[in-house]
């Protein structure tokens, strides 16, 4: 019998729908997404934009190398260079977030001629051998060494170690603006400065991972922005394609223009289909408000998490994270609390070892935030026993 490699726990739940906000089970059960496949449903199941875009491609054309001119490929990057960092220039596509990574460290490798790189304790960049190179979760990295880079992970947020750390041997500094996958822990604005000082005064680059930080999901387009930052190269994905497998890796003119043909490719990066989920996306971020959107429903739900706190001091610790990137860092493994939060119609997720993430599409509103607290009283007075 043929078996599925479970690399992720099964969470005992079949999905057979989704719209929205909201996803239903096996059994007609409906969900709060909170969870969104770690993120990628931002712009919610099914986004109008998204199938529509897809649709009107499919009677067109399927197939096509980037080696080809497509109408649908001189749509989207009129599109694309509307929200993307005024300095960058020059992009690409690919099939998902360790995808980009992998090209902007060989970028940075290939550009400054230099072979280490600046990471940080509770990154996370992807599984790919480069992409796990800068990721620091050492569960994640056993059993593959040696990796392809030289790697120094600093503490996050400590510009004092930065500054002292880096040489001329960098090639680059990798960053995410707000941790995922590590914790919810938030860059400052003086850290990210920073960065970018430093990069500037020895000759390596700076590479911003906003692939699920990015696209409005934090309250702000692209969440490096809040400092007013310039990265080299910037790489996008999860929820640009609307739950279509793509990433976008973004260069400066000056990087940009130091790559050509063979330094890289990709046999469906930027098929027909990916450009178009990637219109879809992108009419969506620009014709609903998303952003501000964002905003408002993360600050709705941190002043709810902010009360959670108080009422249940004993189990959890604080808030973390920036927009709808957002969670409870509990002071227990929050294995418990998801289960009993599914149990409850809210789907939600882990970062690092102990804060419960929620990552809800845009689309959330106060009564989906009303529900979601209901659950969070319960799940938690479950645990203390107060049932």
């Amino acid at each position: 019998m043929l078996k599925l490699m479970r690399f992720y726990a099964p969470r005992g739940l079949k999905l057979v729908k989704g719209e929205g906000q909201y996803v239903w089970d096996s059994e007609g059960r409906k969900y709060l997404d909170c969870h969104t496949a770690h993120g990628v449903g931002f712009l919610g199941h099914r986004n109008p934009y998204v199938i529509k875009s897809i649709k009107e491609q499919l009677e067109r054309i399927m197939i096509a190398s980037p080696t080809f001119d497509t109408e649908i490929m001189e749509e989207s990057i009129k599109l694309l260079e509307k929200i993307l960092p005024k300095n960058h220039t020059y992009f690409y596509m690919l099939n998902g977030g360790a995808e980009g990574i992998e090209l902007a460290l060989k970028t940075a490798r290939r550009v400054t001629g230099k072979k280490k790189f600046i990471s940080f304790i509770n990154a996370f960049h992807g599984r790919s051998m480069g992409a796990l190179a800068v990721t620091w979760n050492p569960r994640y990295r056993a059993g593959y060494d040696p990796f392809p880079w030289n790697v120094d992970f600093l503490p996050y947020n400590r510009v004092d170690v930065l500054e002292k750390k880096i040489d001329e041997d960098v090639a680059a500094i990798i960053v995410e603006p707000v941790q995922g996958e590590g914790g919810l822990a938030v860059a400052s604005k003086e850290f990210l400065r920073s960065i970018r000082d430093s990069c500037d005064r020895v000759g390596a680059l700076m590479i911003i991972d906003e692939i699920q930080s990015g696209f409005g999901r934090t309250g702000i387009l692209w969440a490096h922005m809040r400092a007013e930052t310039q990265p080299d190269i910037m790489v996008a994905g999860k929820c640009i394609g609307g739950g279509f497998p793509l990433s976008v890796v973004s260069f400066s003119e000056e990087i940009g223009a130091k790559l050509g043909i063979g330094a890289h490719g990709s046999t469906f990066g930027g098929n027909p289909m990916a450009l178009a989920a990637m219109k879809g996306g992108i009419e969506t971020l620009m014709k609903e408000a998303v952003v501000e959107k964002a905003k408002k429903m993360g600050e709705t739900i941190k002043d709810m998490l902010e009360k959670i706190v108080e009422e249940y001091p004993r189990l959890v610790r604080r808030v973390k994270g920036l927009g709808l990137m957002i969670g409870l860092e509990l002071r227990f493994n929050p294995t418990k609390a998801l289960r009993i939060l599914q149990s409850k119609y809210v789907l939600a997720l882990r970062a690092g070892l102990n804060v419960l993430r929620f990552l809800p599409p845009y689309l959330i509103s106060m009564s989906d935030v009303k529900s979601l607290e209901e659950a969070l009283h319960e799940t938690f007075r479950e645990i203390e026993g107060r049932a």
